[in-house]
């Protein structure tokens, strides 16, 4: 895991050295334990190094044997022992056992189709001088994350867009098509950010640059083929191979690796299998929240470490640590995100990186599996919007807009009754309603932008049309694996992981589980209203029944209560102050009513107040 950046001259002029050295200094949270550079010409490549693998050799930029190749990567591939041993059968040559060297050699053989063979998550540039050619390339389910902007002749990439700003000719203005997907989709979809001419590369996307441009293009072309030989015990077989290996692969570390707990069935059957691996006990970690009451998962965590062995470590987070990491909260993130839980990330990795360099987690299996409740409302739509109009659009969805405080029943009603499929899975995303951004974007936004979601639908067409003729479930898991997923929750891994200087895996997304989720009919995936029904009687192997079918505990944050009480005084004087940033953007009188209205318990619009602060964050931050 490293930190990479670079530069390249589109008119053939020697870069800046010196400024190369500012961007990997910007990031070095990313690898403390060293860092390298190559600058010839066009082209200036540098890493800042987190040692995990081949500790004494496997420092960055790395090359071939006659140095016409140079390349710097954030990452892991995860299967570079079967790939290394295959290479050197084909007669390449290996001077270090890092995973690096892999992708100089499979460049070398393969060229860049190598990005196909590579098992991991991974952002990594390539130089390849007799081409006069950057190849640029991000992994396929985008855990890694890669951006670039274009200044002037010059192209710039980081790992993080914090480096790309220590150019004085960044720029640093907010992109307002972005700000309409972002209170609709809950983030900016790549290969956007909120920052107007920043780009992110897109998971499973590489970028050919030479003088004459960039061109960027999709390297797995995976889409759904269903199965229609369907012998369950034989699926739950198969799968269980399949997350074993996974697990096996991801524990590949010259270094001890951890596991953040919680107390679901993801990460607690991952603490079961690499107990199985690990050779001394697995180092585990949980967060908790004062006032959560019966959401606190830390006693259920600390029960299934002990169960396992495992050293487990856990910390109770309060409002004063909430409120004081927000000071830093958008530095890490560098992207704003509504879900109120983000924050929260920083402190399991922060108590993670005392003991372990690297940690796995048990992200990944919701999105594909069907394991959100908006799952369930997506399959339920499929007959309510065939119910007549005014009975959902013009009764229930205007009681509920009227009546409802729960904010996802609210989300539903509003949602639902879409009989346009892109429509309705966009309205499922959105807790900011079409009425609620016409009267909360101020009049010069809404000259630029809709209010019902035509840059968010704009956005995500592309994807929904790859599998439009599918069922509607299979068509809101295939997006969300692809957008909501690396956009989002993976984004919030690896910035607050490594501000931490610690390294997250994912296992649930091997790319081999994923493609194998997505060929199982919906029935497998959503049986009745359960979610992850075949992933659940897989775990099945590892644990005990009745803690795989118990009520699952959402990973849920007191700041709904926190919101009225403790942090009330900083959230009003972040979004009500005359000098708030939030003003030049939303009518300040809107946001002081669902302040209001969320304080008296009238509304649940933390959700709401959460993405307008973390923007306003954000903004003071990188903007004002």
């Amino acid at each position: 895991m490293c930190g990479i950046c670079g530069i390249f001259d589109f008119k053939g002029q020697p870069v800046d050295g010196e400024l190369l050295r500012r961007m990997i200094g910007r990031i070095r949270h990313r690898g403390p334990d060293g860092e390298g550079y190559f600058i010839c010409g066009p082209i200036g490549l540098g890493n800042c190094r987190l040692s995990i693998i081949d500790l004494g050799g496997g420092a960055q930029p790395q090359s071939n044997e006659d140095q016409s190749i140079q390349v710097v990567f954030n990452g892991e591939i995860y299967n570079f022992i079967e790939l290394r041993q295959e290479l050197i059968q084909k007669g390449h040559r290996f001077k270090s056992r890092s995973d690096t060297e892999v992708i100089i050699h499979g460049y070398e053989e393969w060229g860049v189709d190598c990005t196909n063979r590579f098992n991991g998550m991974f952002a990594f540039a390539l130089w390849d001088a007799n081409q006069r050619r950057l190849l640029l390339a991000r992994d396929h389910l985008g855990v890694k994350p890669l951006y670039y902007v274009r200044v002037g002749k010059r192209l710039l990439f980081s790992s993080e867009i914090k480096a790309l700003l220590m150019d004085p000719e960044c720029p640093r203005e907010v992109d307002i098509q972005s700000l309409s997907q972002l209170f609709t989709l809950r983030s900016v979809p790549s290969p956007g950010t909120l920052f107007r001419g920043i780009m992110k590369l897109p998971p499973a996307h590489r970028a050919t640059v030479r003088s004459t441009g960039m061109q960027t293009e999709r390297y797995w072309n995976w889409t759904p083929k269903i199965r229609t030989r369907i012998r369950e015990p034989e699926l739950i077989e198969e799968y269980q191979t399949l997350v074993e290996d996974a697990v096996r692969l991801q524990m590949r570390s010259d270094v001890p690796v951890g596991l953040f707990l919680s107390s679901g069935i993801d990460s607690c059957s991952l603490l079961a299998i690499m107990s199985k691996v690990a050779s001394q006990p697995v180092c585990t970690f949980t967060i908790g929240f004062e006032d959560s009451g019966k959401s606190d998962e830390t006693n259920d965590a600390r029960l299934t470490a002990t169960m396992f062995g495992a050293d487990h470590s856990d910390f109770v987070l309060s409002a004063q640590d909430y409120e004081k990491y927000y000071g830093r909260y958008l530095w890490d993130l560098e992207e704003p995100v509504a879900h109120e839980a983000a924050a929260a990330f920083y402190f399991v990795a922060s108590i993670s990186s005392r003991k372990v360099k690297v940690a796995l987690t048990g992200q990944g299996a919701d999105e594909p599996w069907a394991g959100y409740g908006r799952h369930a409302g997506v399959k339920l739509s499929g007959v309510y919007s065939r119910l007549p109009r005014f009975l959902t659009k013009t009764l229930l969805a205007a009681a509920g807009e009227r009546w409802v405080k729960n904010e996802r029943w609210k989300r539903g009603f509003a949602a639902l009754h879409e009989r346009d499929v892109l429509s309705r899975l966009v309205n499922v995303y959105s807790f900011f309603s079409s009425q609620m951004k016409a009267q909360l974007f101020q009049p010069w936004v809404k000259e630029q932008v809709s209010c019902d979601g035509a840059e968010a639908r704009q956005a995500l067409g592309c994807l929904q049309s790859e599998v439009k003729d599918m069922d509607t479930l299979t068509q809101i898991l295939y997006m969300d694996t692809r957008t909501n997923l690396p956009d989002d929750l993976l984004m919030v891994a690896d910035k607050t992981s490594m501000a931490n200087s610690l390294e997250v895996r994912v296992p649930f997304l091997d790319r081999r589980l994923v493609e194998f989720a997505e060929t199982l009919p919906a029935n497998l995936k959503l049986r009745g209203f359960q979610g992850k029904y075949l992933h659940k009687k897989a775990i099945e192997k590892w644990l005990p029944r009745e803690a795989i079918y118990r009520r699952k505990k959402e990973f849920n944050t007191p700041i709904d209560k926190w919101l009225r009480t403790s942090m009330r005084p900083f959230a009003n004087d972040c979004l009500l102050s005359k000098e708030a940033a939030v003003n030049r953007y939303f009518d300040r009188n809107f946001v002081r009513e669902m302040f209001d209205r969320h304080v008296n318990h009238q509304e649940q619009h933390q959700r709401h107040l959460h993405l307008l602060l973390s923007f306003e964050l954000w903004h003071q931050q990188f903007i004002s």
